[in-house]
């Protein structure tokens, strides 16, 4: 529990380090590549992204069940299981390399229409280094699942924060003398392959894993397999989603519309782990919690619990962005990526209810029951698709993001709240009659602060970060008081009890 507890806290030391970092770093890269290498930067990264879809679903796997195995005192089965999976995984680190060659040798005519000579030569070279990279990284990548599975996440939260560190301290000079996109995928590699080696050294010393090479058990790799393949369709459904805009828009219309939708999709993926940061430690607990026959209702309570203290920070973060959001892109990336803005706003707010529901998808994978999810998700990433392509033609990168928005509240905030409610027995109407009660008092905020910043010109840093100031002044006390309960508050309160009673 103290792992679990120190693991999430960890996860916000991250995500804050990782906000400030990506706040205070990406204009000064924007600033050195320019917005065409930026957008080339972002479209070769996306592409080679869609290759992590190899993973299948294995490394939840690896976690659910490793977790099973120690609830049940099952040691021998746990190293067989990492045997099986690391011959798994290098076959997969094979396949990737070939897919990753078959995009290299393709690169002028998937974006010659768009792309000069020297921008295809760049994105030659970033994807035979990130395939390189990527290759290397499958069979590598089952230690950092033992280490999740077996709960030491203070571990693995150092190594991040120790890695996001020392690489963008890296990249800041590889800026400055005067490199660009090409050196930066070179240092990201590197720092990848050293966090891989770190997480082997830590699994055979600390955690004294073992790995037995028995060959393959068949019915227990079938059996892994299945639950893996909706966790895979769920992969396919999230690359659809978050990468497909930036290849559409990279056929059709360019790498400057590339950069202005990337900038959006940036910031969405600082959004998204503002929430995911509690509900990534919470399956070990909740698989063993599914092995021990909990009730529906324990299990609805953590639903409900978690899904409102992630409520408490994504609710804070949407209206500060509805408020000063337009302002602080202009500030931040430059009048040029002013509709990223929109763009942003459209994934905010469509994302806002999967984000405090994301337990469910744990909850799903603790279950063994990411069938008809995964199905779902799928079908409407694919209709996603269709539209992103028609909507880019004549809308460009709002269009994408139209597209994107639409599926998501139609299926994460629709189909799957009724899917929780009548299959999966979670208390969904209890869960939303707190939410909208924790509601209020953002939503008349939001209103007000939106009319006065609009009448208001912000167009500083020293008035925008004022006007921040003001607005948490208002929002947190009034929030303390009308949208948390005394749970939250105490949640909020032990660790600084903690702290100045030392």
């Amino acid at each position: 529990m103290n792992q679990i507890k120190a693991g999430a806290i960890l996860n916000y030391v991250i995500i804050g380090l990782n906000t400030v970092v990506g706040l205070a770093y990406t204009p000064y890269m924007l600033r050195c590549l320019g917005q065409n290498e930026y957008g080339l930067y972002s479209l070769v990264a996306s592409v080679i992204a869609y290759l992590t879809i190899l993973d299948f679903g294995f490394g939840n796997a690896i976690i659910r069940y490793t977790a099973k195995f120690r609830a049940e005192g099952k040691i021998k089965e746990q190293w067989e299981m990492f045997g099986m999976f690391l011959i798994v995984y290098s076959i997969i680190g094979l396949l990737a390399l070939g897919g990753g060659m078959g995009l290299y040798f393709n690169v002028d005519r998937l974006f010659d229409r768009t792309m000069t000579p020297s921008d295809l030569s760049q994105a030659r070279m970033m994807m035979l280094l990130l395939t390189c990279n990527l290759a290397f990284t499958f069979p590598f990548s089952i230690f950092s699942s033992i280490i999740s599975a077996y709960e030491n996440f203070v571990f693995q939260r150092v190594v991040n924060i120790l890695r996001i560190l020392l690489s963008t301290g890296v990249m800041i000079l590889v800026l400055a003398v005067g490199f660009k996109a090409v050196a930066l995928v070179v240092v990201q590699t590197i720092f990848n392959l050293l966090t891989l080696i770190i997480n082997y050294i830590y699994c055979k010393r600390k955690l004294k894993i073992h790995i037995i090479f028995t060959g393959f058990n068949w019915v227990f790799l079938k059996e892994i397999s299945i639950y893996s393949f909706w966790i895979f369709l769920n992969a396919i459904m999230d690359k659809i989603y978050w990468g497909t805009g930036q290849f559409v828009l990279g056929a059709l219309s360019g790498t400057i519309a590339v950069a202005v939708f990337s900038v959006a999709i940036l910031l969405e993926h600082m959004y998204m782990t503002f929430s995911t940061a509690i509900s990534s430690v919470l399956l070990p607990k909740l698989t063993a919690m599914v092995a021990h026959n909990k009730s529906n209702q324990e299990i609805s309570d953590i639903f409900i619990r978690t899904g409102r203290l992630q409520c408490i920070i994504m609710t804070f973060i949407l209206s500060g962005f509805i408020i000063f959001g337009k302002e602080f892109i202009g500030l931040w990336a430059g009048a040029d990526y002013d509709q990223s803005f929109i763009i942003t706003i459209i994934f905010f707010v469509s994302l806002f209810i999967p984000l405090i529901q994301n337990t469910g998808i744990t909850i799903l994978q603790a279950r063994n029951q990411m069938k008809f999810r995964s199905l779902l998700y799928l079908v409407i990433s694919v209709v996603s698709l269709a539209f992103q392509i028609m909507l880019a033609k004549s809308m460009g990168a709002l269009g994408c993001a139209w597209a994107i928005g639409g599926a998501l509240l139609l299926g994460q905030g629709l189909i799957m709240n009724v899917y929780y409610h009548r299959i999966q027995k979670l208390n969904i109407l209890r869960f939303w009659k707190q939410i909208v009660k924790m509601m209020l008092i953002p939503a008349i905020i939001t209103c007000l602060g939106a009319y006065v910043s609009y009448n208001i010109s912000l167009d500083r840093w020293v008035t925008l970060l004022l006007g921040i100031i003001i607005f948490s002044l208002c929002y947190i006390p009034l929030f303390w008081i009308f949208g948390m309960n005394s749970y939250e508050r105490q949640l909020f309160l032990s660790p600084v009890k903690r702290f100045l009673n030392r």
